[in-house]
């Protein structure tokens, strides 16, 4: 895929949470194609140390556990101190174990929060203030389509994503007088690595690709493009909007 070029990108500090693999890693690779200076969080040790090595050590990475509120003040105080204040974050980590209604548990409840909806609002907070102090930033955070869809068998993923989007409507409100704009991006059933080792079935797959008017198999790499844009002043006036990349389904 050829990638739009978004010169206004250039040179920007990009923080990307959960870049590792999967989406994460397609989009810190298109912000570093931009000429953007990129970091990301992630836990995973070893795949994120090949997508440094891979794209010519040229995005940061840090070892931080979302789940930890100081880890990520942390982690952000780091990023400042090597690149500068944050121009652009994107909370992309994301954890989609299914569990029924009949087997959450409090903790499991607790955990999936901890690590789909809480660090949205705990990044973005740690961040804010070099964005007012530059005049302004954009924030966007990676939803799923899948609660619009009323997908069964994981509530509690499902009430994260929801909370996403609520989160990034209040989020554009309150931080859209300091020029700081934030959307969010809800993908539709993407193609990992992770999702064809836990989830895809052959069935499952040609029952998705019947719902969307253009039937692909999602790839990391149709997200990044979208993400791109939010996030470049092409999208000045964008602000406290939901995405679908989804194929059509929704």
């Amino acid at each position: 895929m050829t990638l739009p070029s978004y010169p206004s990108l250039r040179d920007k500090v990009v923080l990307v949470t959960g870049g590792g693999a999967g989406i994460g890693a397609a989009i810190v690779e298109a912000f570093v194609h931009q000429g953007a200076r990129v970091a990301f969080f992630d836990r995973a040790v070893e795949p994120s140390a090949a997508v440094v090595r891979r794209l010519g050590g040229a995005p940061g990475f840090l070892n931080v556990d979302l789940t930890d509120t100081d880890a990520i003040a942390a982690g952000v105080a780091q990023v400042e101190r090597d690149l500068g204040p944050v121009d652009v974050l994107v909370n992309n980590a994301g954890w989609d174990e299914r569990a029924g209604i009949d087997e959450v548990t409090p903790e499991f409840w607790d955990l999936v929060q901890n690590i789909n909806l809480r660090p949205c609002f705990f990044t973005a907070q740690a961040v804010v203030p070099g964005m007012k102090t530059a005049g302004g930033g954009a924030i966007v955070n990676l939803g799923s389509t899948s609660w619009r869809l009323a997908t069964g068998g994981m509530p509690a993923y499902t009430a994260a994503k929801a909370g996403i989007e609520g989160l990034t409507r209040g989020l554009a409100r309150d931080l859209g007088p300091f020029g700081i704009r934030a959307n969010c991006v809800l993908p539709g059933w993407v193609m990992t690595e992770r999702q064809r080792a836990r989830w895809v079935t052959p069935e499952a797959l040609a029952s998705t690709l019947q719902q969307q008017c253009v039937p692909i198999e999602l790839q990391p790499a149709d997200i990044a493009p979208t993400v791109l844009f939010l996030a470049s002043d092409q999208a000045r006036a964008v602000t406290a909007q939901s995405w679908n990349v989804d194929g059509g389904v929704t």
